[in-house]
């Protein structure tokens, strides 16, 4: 199993290119299954959590072509893939596929849709917290769904096809827009989402379904609008660029000090984090290539987060603020409030000499000097990332075990690092 080996104590200087956004590049590809003419993606990053997808859309019978790098192609561009649903011949999604990810339990809402039924799996996939899909089933009853569950399966019909309806999420649930968003497409009738998330990923995949036809207004406010059409076509869109990418890899500048520019990266997706980082003492500053994030010599200023949906700071960048507060000057107060069960990330970070609290959903970083590097053990997806960030800032050698996290949601990381001045090998065993 691959490791990552980091020798700290280096200054980021450079450019990294931040890749299309790993939660807009699934849902996209999820809806191609609701046309059976071809959705062509652009910018879609190279991650394991794609590739699972593409097989998982494979078992339906969906042709997935990646195109590869073409003359004039910058490095790390993302590819393209062109997905045709033409001939969908399984509505089943079965738990060997499913188990590995959770975002493939959505496949449910383009099958019961156009093919008016579906038999998907319930999901594993994450540790951070129960993360149930009962949102998601009420969202596809009130479009007139039948739903039963038998033998750890979630069977969807609609006979006769789904109508418009209101859904009115009791909590914000970006999974659950999604499923809502894509069914309500080729329901009868206007749909109406309230209380409905307001993440970029969300409008993003609403810009690309109405390139295919949908009537979708709202997308990006907490009420979305959908007058349902009968039909799909084909269609081009480009994803957008990945905003925790973006403040992952600007806090491991603030972190190591240094001058990086963020090429492609778009402020607007993550300006509450970036006036957290504003406030920790680094200079954040949009330019015509993206975002330029700098930290000279000065320390750390601790700060005060609670993460909140979308405007607010992403619970995706609480594990990398907190690795920058180690090194802060005094204590800083982190409060969770969208999963729970997500400061597994603590303990490890404690084996760099971290000093954290928890109290409930709120953890306590009193800063200290100098982190020291230590074998460490990835847990999630987000948390392990919090890891390198701790690693480069770290006197000595980090060893992060279990990288096939990492590989879920971030490309080709240890090469953008190295390539700014980081001390980082990944070494397959």
């Amino acid at each position: 199993m691959d490791r990552i080996r980091i020798i700290g104590g280096n200054a980021l200087n450079g450019t990294i290119p931040i890749s299309g956004a790993k939660n807009a590049a699934l849902p996209l590809m999820i809806a191609g299954l609701l046309t059976d003419e071809t959705l062509i993606l652009d910018n879609v990053p190279r991650l394991a959590d794609v590739a699972q997808l593409q097989r998982i859309l494979g078992n339906h019978g969906v042709d997935i072509m990646s195109a590869g790098k073409r003359p004039g192609d910058r490095e790390y561009q993302g590819q393209t893939l062109h997905i045709s649903a033409a001939d969908i011949f399984d509505t089943t999604a079965p738990y060997e596929l499913v188990s590995r990810m959770r975002a493939s339990f959505w496949v449910i809402a383009p099958l019961v849709a156009r093919m008016r039924e579906a038999k998907v799996s319930l999901p594993g996939g994450c540790a951070i917290g129960t993360r149930p899909v009962d949102l998601l089933i009420m969202a596809l009853e009130r479009l007139g769904a039948e739903i039963t569950i038998d033998g750890g399966y979630v069977i969807a019909r609609a006979p006769s096809g789904l109508k418009g309806g209101e859904i009115d999420f009791p909590k914000v649930t970006v999974s659950g827009t999604h499923v809502a968003l894509m069914a309500a497409t080729l329901a009868e009738g206007t749909t109406v989402i309230s209380n409905a998330a307001c993440e970029p990923e969300i409008r993003d995949v609403a810009d690309c379904l109405n390139k295919m036809g949908a009537r979708v207004t709202g997308a990006g406010t907490p009420r979305i609008t959908v007058q349902g059409v009968s039909k799909l076509h084909g269609a081009r869109h480009t994803v957008l660029p990945d905003r925790i990418e973006t403040g992952t890899y600007a806090m491991a500048v603030a972190m190591t000090g240094g001058d990086v520019q963020l090429s492609g990266a778009r402020p607007e997706l993550l300006q509450a984090a970036l006036d957290v980082l504003t406030e920790a003492g680094a200079v954040v500053t949009s330019t015509n290539e993206g975002i330029r994030v700098a930290r000279n010599g000065a320390g750390i200023n601790p700060v005060k987060v609670s993460t909140a949906p979308f405007p607010g700071f992403p619970t995706d960048l609480q594990a990398q603020l907190m690795a920058l507060m180690t090194c802060a000057k005094g204590a800083s107060h982190i409060t969770e409030t969208i999963f729970e069960n997500r400061f597994m990330h603590v303990q490890e970070l404690a084996r760099f000499g971290a000093r954290i609290a928890l109290d409930g959903e709120t953890a306590t970083v009193h800063g200290i000097g100098q982190l020291r590097g230590a074998p460490v053990m990835a847990t999630d997806l987000r948390a392990s990332v919090s890891l390198v960030i701790a690693g480069l800032a770290a006197e000595g050698e980090t060893m992060v075990n279990r990288v096939y996290h990492l590989d879920r949601g971030f490309e080709r990381l240890e090469e953008k690092l190295s390539a700014c001045g980081a001390r980082i090998e990944r070494i397959s065993d």
